[in-house]
Parts: structure tokens; sequence; C-alpha cells
């Protein structure tokens, strides 16, 4: 199906207002993640990723119902990242190849409901995956870590949302874009493990070296999002993180969501359509 067929009821006096706007798009773009079938996808997921835990449970000698939790957090949390950033970079090439991109920015509303648009409809993707990869996960831990694991997987999803939307505007191509996603976020992932390795060095042979390289670690740490933080594991395991942590994270992603978009709505701004 062609990605125009699920524009075809924005009427011009939609445009018109950038609300009605923003919930056409909105809907559409939510419309467009049923009809390529994403949460069918999500159901297959769920399935092999539970008979993938009930093997180990079965093949681990002592801890098991741990090892089945970790590695079912694990893998649910990779395929909500990648489904949600396949989709969001795929739906828009397609929609630029369309020239369904060109019409809505031709549309007498202002680019920044395009992109918000666009955004709260993946936002509401982001929320429904998050909801539905935690279900699985409730029969084996309590309700408070449970709830803490899947408000943090939100808030990654809507960073990778973010992220994948930026990158792909600015690249415009499949490949350039998931890797530079990709990229993102196995350094936002990581980025803390670098640092502890950049200042482990006992035997400093090259000092100015090593302060160069760890001083490039520590600026990257300071305007990347710490991703390590969200989803945690021993949140199912050990107990939910203290309220002040949680709301801290929080309000760590919608810094780090609303600088992303701020990028964003610059780089669509500037360009010609």
């Amino acid at each position: 199906m062609a990605s125009g067929t699920i524009y075809a009821n924005l009427r011009p006096s939609d445009a018109m207002s950038p609300f009605p706007f923003i919930f056409t798009l909105a809907r559409t773009t939510l419309l467009e993640a049923v009809r390529n079938r994403l949460f069918w996808l999500a159901a297959i997921v769920v399935g092999v990723a539970l008979g993938l835990a009930q093997f180990l449970k079965q093949v681990a000698i002592t801890e098991s119902l741990e090892i089945q939790v970790a590695l079912l957090a694990a893998l649910l949390r990779m395929a909500a990242v990648f489904i949600v950033a396949t989709f969001v970079i795929t739906s828009m090439v397609r929609e630029a190849n369309d020239k369904v991109t060109e019409l809505m920015l031709s549309q007498p509303a202002p680019r920044s409901s395009y992109f918000l648009g666009k955004f709260c409809g993946y936002a509401l993707l982001a929320l429904t995956l998050a909801a539905a990869f935690a279900l699985p996960l409730a029969v084996f831990v309590p309700t408070s870590g449970l709830l803490a694991w899947a408000i943090s997987l939100v808030c990654e999803l809507l960073i990778v949302a973010a992220v994948s939307l930026f990158c792909v505007l600015s690249l415009t191509q499949v490949v350039s874009a998931f890797a530079a996603t990709a990229g993102f976020y196995l350094l936002a992932r990581s980025i803390s493990a670098m640092q502890i390795i950049a200042g482990a060095s006992l035997v400093s042979e090259h000092p100015l070296a090593e302060r160069i390289i760890s001083g490039t670690v520590d600026t990257m740490a300071l305007v990347l999002p710490s991703l390590d933080r969200l989803v945690r594991t021993d949140w199912l395991l050990s107990g939910a993180p203290g309220m002040n942590e949680l709301l801290g994270l929080v309000a760590q992603s919608v810094v780090y969501v609303a600088l992303i978009a701020s990028a964003t709505l610059f780089d669509l701004h500037r360009k010609n359509y």
C-alpha cells in the first residue's frame, strides 16, 4: 500500500489549524504501524523470547529464575529498540520517496506541526510496545520493579525515536540513518564503561595521550544520555529504584528528547522542499 493513501483523510481545513494536523499525522502514523503488522511482529518476539527464556530455565543449574528474567528483559529491550528505530527510518524514507513528505510540508501549517505529528505517532508506538513487552515479565517479577522498568523503557524508546527521526531527516537514506542511530545508541549505552576503561590505567607510559583520551570520553559522556542507567535488569530482580532516581531519569530523557527535537526542527526548517 502506498504511503500516501493513509493521508487521504487529511482535509485542507485540518492543515489550517496545528492541532488537527498534528492529531491526524499521529493517528495515521500509528495506523501505518498497524498496517505494517508491527504488533504481530511484537507478539512473535514475545513468544520467541519466552521460549528461549524457558529453555535456559530448564538447562540452568542454579539461579534459573534470575537467568530467565535477565535474558527475557534483555531480548525484549533490544527488540523494542530495533523495531522503533527501523519503523521510524523506513517509514520516513518511504514517505520521502513517495513525495508524501513534500505534500505534508506544502500544507498551510508550520513545519513544527509536521514534526510534532510524526513524533507523537512514534511516541504512541513506543508507549504501546513498552506496555506489550512489559506484560510477559509480570508473571516473574514484582510489580514495582516492573513498573520502573517499563517507564524507563518508554524513556529509552522516545530517545531512540527522536534520534532516528533526526538521522533520517538529515541523512535521508536508510542505511546511513540506521548506522548513525545504532552508533549513537551503542555509544550512549557503553559510555560509562568507556569512562572506567579510559581512567583505569595503572602504568602511565603516555600521560598526555591518556589525558586527551580520558578528556574526550568525559566530554562525550556529558553530551550523551546515560542509557546504561535506563531499563536495568536489577530493578526486576532486586527491586525498584527510589522515586528520586526514577524521576531524575525521566527528566534526563525529557531534556534529551527536547534537545534532539530542537536540532531536528532546525534541520527541517533550513531544507528546501
